[in-house]
């Protein structure tokens, strides 16, 4: 037993040294590259998604079938499919020969996307080089399909974001967005783009208004003789303050730039979707997809699964995605943000819906 114990002891020390070391080491190497900046820090992947569907689709009808048969329909797919590929190929090469305006029109391609929206918007890094590549090949036969997922965050990045997506409908290429379970606030501002917006029956959807919150510690630092000054240049260029002494006209010019800032989100919002009564919807409040549906917030129910599955059968397929090369000390510190924006949702969630209602 006490071999065990020191055993144990000896383990535990090594892990610790072990754990130790990787981190020096990862903290002097993520130093050492801090300021080199240059060529292949991140690279875009294109995924066909049709060949994925097919096997699926394959794989299940085999699985179906039973094993007298199945040789059977293994000898049917193959011959199917090299009947599709000669078909494909011919259909290519008649296309190339041709350059006739009365031809039939190429088969149309879908460009998939997908953005997991925090509360800085920190996506947007990955959306800005995603759409670009989109726009050197897409045409207004084409389609892009974003799905969408993001309970909003700062007005700049989500404006930023929401700017993005207004390349492709400046170029009329169609955006579609998909939202499965949450696009408010922010997000909602990023869907609005959109040609066509879908939405899951239980997807949140809304939350059209402006919030912010400072706390203020300034009768706290009073209590213990500490004295807290705030200079300025420039009337307004401080109105609230953490820890000096808030004023009535530094709440009220706050106060007004909060409706500044609706009154831009209402006017991008009802500029891009004419369709929704703005004075009725911007008031803050959030609704599920069926409901969103009836407010005109979105144009169908429907989730992103099951159009992805029928613009297979019509176009080809591409995921997009635009991948950075992240350091050890990013990777941490974006699984404590995402960690930080779950906790965050799952409180604002049960804050508007009601504690005693499981999420």
């Amino acid at each position: 037993m006490e071999f065990l114990y020191e055993y144990g002891l000896f383990f535990a020390k090594v892990a610790t040294m072990l754990v130790a070391f990787i981190v020096i080491v990862s903290v002097i190497v993520s130093a050492s590259q801090k300021n080199k900046v240059g060529p292949g820090k991140g690279h875009l992947e294109i995924t066909p998604l049709n060949p994925q569907f097919e096997d699926l689709k394959e794989t299940m009808l085999l699985a179906t079938t039973d094993e007298v048969h199945q040789k059977a329909q293994e000898k049917k797919l193959h011959k199917a499919k090299k009947k599709q590929i000669a078909a494909d190929k011919k259909a290519a090469k008649s296309a190339s020969a041709s350059q006739d305006s009365h031809e039939k029109k190429p088969k149309s391609k879908v460009f998939v996307l997908n953005f997991n929206g925090n509360i800085s918007a920190a996506a947007v890094e990955h959306l800005r080089e995603e759409i670009t590549a989109i726009l050197t090949q897409a045409n207004s036969n084409d389609e892009v399909l974003l799905k969408l997922e993001s309970p909003g965050g700062m007005v700049h990045s989500y404006g930023l974001a929401s700017s993005q997506l207004d390349r492709l409908r400046k170029k009329n290429i169609p955006l579609t967005i998909c939202v499965d379970r949450v696009a408010a606030s922010g997000g909602y501002m990023m869907a609005c783009v959109a040609d066509k917006i879908l939405a899951a029956p239980f997807a949140i959807i809304g939350s059209i208004g402006v919030v912010a919150q400072i706390p203020n510690f300034n009768k706290l630092l009073k209590k213990h003789d500490v004295e807290f000054e705030v200079l300025t240049a420039g009337e307004h260029k401080r109105t609230l303050t953490m820890f000096g002494e808030n004023t009535d006209k530094g709440r009220e010019k706050f106060v007004e730039e909060l409706d500044d800032t609706h009154q831009l989100f209402k006017d991008y919002v009802s500029e891009r979707r004419p369709q929704v009564d703005i004075d009725k919807i911007a008031t803050g409040e959030i609704w599920f997809g069926s409901r969103a549906l009836a407010m005109s917030l979105v144009d169908d129910i429907q989730t992103s699964d099951e159009y992805l599955m029928s613009r297979v059968e019509e176009a080809d397929v591409f995921e997009v995605a635009y991948v950075f090369k992240k350091k050890l000390h990013e990777r941490l510190g974006i699984a404590a943000e995402e960690g930080a924006d779950r906790l965050l949702v799952r409180w604002w969630s049960r804050l508007t819906q009601g504690s005693n209602r499981p999420l």
